[in-house]
Protein backbone atom coordinates (compact mmCIF):
# COMPACT_ATOMS: atom_id res chain seq x y z
CA UNK A 1 0.00 0.00 0.00
CA UNK A 2 1.30 3.54 -1.01
CA UNK A 3 1.20 6.33 1.07
CA UNK A 4 2.68 9.23 -0.59
CA UNK A 5 6.10 8.59 -0.97
CA UNK A 6 6.24 5.54 1.70
CA UNK A 7 5.11 2.30 0.68
CA UNK A 8 3.57 0.11 3.41
CA UNK A 9 4.23 -3.94 3.68
CA UNK A 10 1.09 -5.61 3.33
CA UNK A 11 2.29 -7.95 6.04
CA UNK A 12 2.04 -4.83 8.74
CA UNK A 13 -1.69 -4.47 7.80
CA UNK A 14 -4.14 -6.70 9.64
CA UNK A 15 -8.04 -6.14 8.67
CA UNK A 16 -10.63 -7.92 10.37
CA UNK A 17 -14.76 -7.54 9.40
CA UNK A 18 -17.03 -6.83 12.03
CA UNK A 19 -20.50 -5.80 11.85
CA UNK A 20 -21.47 -2.06 11.83
CA UNK A 21 -24.26 -0.19 13.27
CA UNK A 22 -26.02 2.05 11.21
CA UNK A 23 -28.25 2.36 7.79
CA UNK A 24 -28.22 -0.89 6.11
CA UNK A 25 -31.95 -2.14 7.54
CA UNK A 26 -31.74 -6.19 8.34
CA UNK A 27 -28.54 -6.92 6.05
CA UNK A 28 -26.72 -4.70 9.41
CA UNK A 29 -27.37 -7.34 11.09
CA UNK A 30 -26.02 -10.33 8.95
CA UNK A 31 -22.98 -8.85 7.38
CA UNK A 32 -19.77 -7.68 8.58
CA UNK A 33 -19.30 -4.91 6.62
CA UNK A 34 -17.28 -2.73 8.86
CA UNK A 35 -13.93 -2.95 8.65
CA UNK A 36 -11.08 -2.48 11.54
CA UNK A 37 -7.75 -2.20 10.12
CA UNK A 38 -4.65 -2.74 12.04
CA UNK A 39 -1.18 -1.34 11.26
CA UNK A 40 1.94 -2.19 13.59
CA UNK A 41 3.70 0.91 13.36
CA UNK A 42 6.20 0.07 16.15
CA UNK A 43 7.58 -3.08 13.71
CA UNK A 44 7.45 -1.27 10.78
CA UNK A 45 9.81 -1.38 8.51
CA UNK A 46 8.74 1.19 5.73
CA UNK A 47 8.63 3.98 8.61
CA UNK A 48 11.61 5.94 10.38
CA UNK A 49 11.70 6.86 13.82
CA UNK A 50 10.77 10.13 13.13
CA UNK A 51 7.62 9.28 11.16
CA UNK A 52 6.83 6.58 13.46
CA UNK A 53 6.93 9.17 16.77
CA UNK A 54 4.77 11.49 14.51
CA UNK A 55 2.47 8.95 13.10
CA UNK A 56 1.61 7.91 17.81
CA UNK A 57 1.08 11.29 17.96
CA UNK A 58 -1.20 12.20 15.32
CA UNK A 59 -3.40 9.00 16.08
CA UNK A 60 -4.27 9.83 19.09
CA UNK A 61 -6.60 7.36 20.83
CA UNK A 62 -6.22 5.46 17.93
CA UNK A 63 -2.93 4.00 18.78
CA UNK A 64 -2.13 1.40 21.40
CA UNK A 65 0.63 1.27 24.24
CA UNK A 66 2.11 -1.53 21.82
CA UNK A 67 2.20 1.04 18.50
CA UNK A 68 -0.72 -0.43 16.80
CA UNK A 69 -2.87 2.05 15.07
CA UNK A 70 -6.65 1.27 14.65
CA UNK A 71 -8.87 2.61 12.03
CA UNK A 72 -12.44 1.72 12.31
CA UNK A 73 -14.77 2.00 8.78
CA UNK A 74 -18.27 1.62 8.39
CA UNK A 75 -19.47 4.79 6.39
CA UNK A 76 -20.40 3.41 3.78
CA UNK A 77 -23.42 -0.11 3.64
CA UNK A 78 -20.52 -2.24 1.46
CA UNK A 79 -17.40 -4.10 2.87
CA UNK A 80 -15.38 -3.26 -0.24
CA UNK A 81 -16.13 0.79 -0.15
CA UNK A 82 -15.00 0.31 3.75
CA UNK A 83 -11.78 -1.28 3.13
CA UNK A 84 -11.10 1.01 0.58
CA UNK A 85 -11.95 3.73 2.98
CA UNK A 86 -10.14 2.12 6.02
CA UNK A 87 -6.84 2.31 3.71
CA UNK A 88 -7.10 5.84 2.13
CA UNK A 89 -7.77 6.81 5.93
CA UNK A 90 -4.81 5.27 6.87
CA UNK A 91 -2.75 6.68 3.78
CA UNK A 92 -3.60 9.84 4.70
CA UNK A 93 -2.60 9.69 8.35
CA UNK A 94 0.82 8.56 7.13
CA UNK A 95 1.53 10.83 4.49
CA UNK A 96 0.22 13.56 7.33
CA UNK A 97 3.39 12.23 9.91
CA UNK A 98 5.72 12.08 6.95
CA UNK A 99 5.41 15.68 6.60
CA UNK A 100 7.98 17.60 9.34
CA UNK A 101 5.87 20.40 10.81
CA UNK A 102 7.19 23.68 9.83
CA UNK A 103 9.36 25.69 12.82
CA UNK A 104 6.85 28.07 14.37
CA UNK A 105 9.13 31.77 14.40
CA UNK A 106 7.97 33.90 17.68
CA UNK A 107 7.20 37.40 16.48
CA UNK A 108 6.49 40.23 18.70
CA UNK A 109 2.75 41.62 19.04
CA UNK A 110 2.54 44.56 16.97
CA UNK A 111 2.25 47.98 18.37
CA UNK A 112 -0.95 48.70 16.45
CA UNK A 113 -2.39 45.56 18.54
CA UNK A 114 -1.05 46.37 21.55
CA UNK A 115 -2.83 50.10 21.18
CA UNK A 116 -5.79 48.70 19.99
CA UNK A 117 -5.92 46.69 22.84
CA UNK A 118 -5.80 49.20 25.71
CA UNK A 119 -7.80 51.74 23.92
CA UNK A 120 -11.10 48.58 23.76
CA UNK A 121 -9.97 48.13 27.38
CA UNK A 122 -10.37 51.78 27.79
CA UNK A 123 -13.63 52.18 26.09
CA UNK A 124 -15.25 49.16 28.76
CA UNK A 125 -14.16 50.18 31.00
CA UNK A 126 -15.93 53.80 30.60
CA UNK A 127 -18.95 51.78 29.67
CA UNK A 128 -18.71 49.90 33.55
CA UNK A 129 -18.17 53.44 35.02
CA UNK A 130 -21.14 54.84 33.70
CA UNK A 131 -23.07 51.97 35.17
CA UNK A 132 -21.65 52.31 38.78
CA UNK A 133 -24.26 54.25 41.46
CA UNK A 134 -23.85 58.12 40.86
CA UNK A 135 -23.39 59.56 45.18
CA UNK A 136 -26.43 61.67 45.80
CA UNK A 137 -25.26 65.24 46.47
CA UNK A 138 -26.22 67.26 49.35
Amino acid sequence: MRAGPILIDEKDIEERFIRASGPGGQNVNKVSSAVQLRFDAARSAALSDAIRARLLKLAGARATKDGVVLIEASRHRDQARNRADARERLAALVEKAASSPKKRIATKTPASQKRKRREAKARRSEVKQGRAKVAAEE
